[in-house]
């Protein structure tokens, strides 16, 4: 079975439309796909895998500046932000699939209050790739990932980054497919 193609082919693009439609992979980040571009692109970044890798590369070729910097691009899960309707499209739709957006009081409560200790802790929002995951398994590994160290938790948070990353590019693949 051939692997699914990206539409539009990453390979084919310009800068300005490569960035474009890949700038928000990466949650408010069009640095990474800018120097992904800059590398040279092929067709083995024209699959959800092999793009993910290029994307991957760069992120873990930056600076921890950087990375921090991509880490706190991120909105706390069922927070402000969420609530005032501010999240970008796929974080909108991928915390609504995981249910948050029908947290009830008491839920979103503890939602406030894990954010809040989470970012005391470690100076950057929680990251958890929500897809295939429910409020309650979320809500437990926020208590289990409190007790990290935090180059631990910087880590785990770039980790799932990449895994988030990976899933909009394999959703986005299997969207073109059935259009």
């Amino acid at each position: 079975m051939t692997p699914a193609l990206l539409s539009p082919r990453p390979s084919q693009l310009d800068r300005a439309a490569f960035i474009a439609s890949y700038g928000e992979i990466y949650e408010h980040s069009p640095w990474i796909a800018a120097q992904s571009w800059d590398r040279g692109l092929d067709e083995a970044q024209d699959t959800p895998a092999g793009l993910a890798e290029r994307l991957r590369r760069q992120v873990d070729a930056a600076s921890a500046d950087a990375q921090l910097a991509l880490i706190r691009a991120h909105p706390d899960l069922a927070g402000k932000a969420a609530i005032g309707g501010e999240l970008t499209q796929d974080s909108c739709s991928e915390q609504a699939g995981a249910g948050l957006d029908q947290c009830t009081a008491e839920e979103f409560a503890r939602f406030e209050r894990l954010n809040h200790a989470y970012r005391e802790r470690f100076d950057f929002p929680f990251v958890i790739a929500v897809r295939g995951l429910d409020r309650h398994a979320i809500l437990a590994a926020f208590e289990t990932r409190l007790h990290h160290s935090p180059e631990q938790e910087r880590r785990t948070a770039i980790d799932q980054i990449h895994r988030i990353a990976r899933l909009r590019l394999e959703q986005r693949a299997t969207e073109s497919r059935s259009r």
